[in-house]
């Protein structure tokens, strides 16, 4: 088996789970430059992709997200640094996201998967609460609403086509800016 093949599988699974998880799998396999027969002989079926597409996430996304948590000691350089993390990780982040919010996840404390998540999103909680005291970030918005902003946040980053080459550079900058000041007090 070609492995620059099955990491196309799954880099284009992961981008197309993230835009409509129920999407049939022809769709994973045409956005991958592949036959269906060709996806079936890496994968045997629609679960052990999505178990493999969550494995990806976990060595690349969480990771640097855990990576920028421990970035500072500064709250909001940890916050910044989570945030252009979640933009470099591009899909797979949002995909990350969308799976543990998804009607039907059955959250567990034993998996892996969702220990992480829980890890980040205390962290990410603890980071929110100590700028909210320090009046960086309103008191007034609540942990869910500001974990939703970033995630669309990112996730309209990655979806943006930036056009020029000074939109290019400067993306993570506007991302930044337009959390920060949406969530300033």
């Amino acid at each position: 088996m070609n492995i620059e093949t099955k990491s196309r599988i799954i880099e284009a699974a992961i981008e197309v789970f993230n835009q409509d998880f129920s999407a049939p799998l022809q769709k994973v396999a045409d956005n991958a430059n592949v036959t269906r027969r060709t996806l079936h002989r890496y994968f045997k079926d629609r679960d052990e992709l999505v178990i493999t597409c969550e494995r990806e996430m976990e060595i690349s996304c969480k990771k640097a997200m855990i990576t920028a948590i421990h970035s500072s000691e500064d709250p909001l350089i940890q916050l910044e640094n989570i945030l252009h993390a979640g933009i470099d990780c591009g899909a797979k982040y949002s995909f990350f996201y969308k799976l543990h919010q998804r009607e039907g996840h059955k959250h567990s404390q034993n998996d892996k998967d969702c220990a992480d998540y829980d890890y980040i999103y205390q962290n990410f909680t603890k980071i929110i609460k100590n700028l909210q005291k320090k009046d960086v970030i309103s008191r007034q918005m609540t942990i869910d609403w500001i974990q939703n902003l970033h995630a669309g946040i990112i996730n309209s980053t990655v979806n943006a086509n930036a056009t020029t080459e000074t939109e290019k550079l400067y993306i993570k900058e506007f991302a930044w800016k337009s959390f920060i000041k949406g969530i300033g007090p």
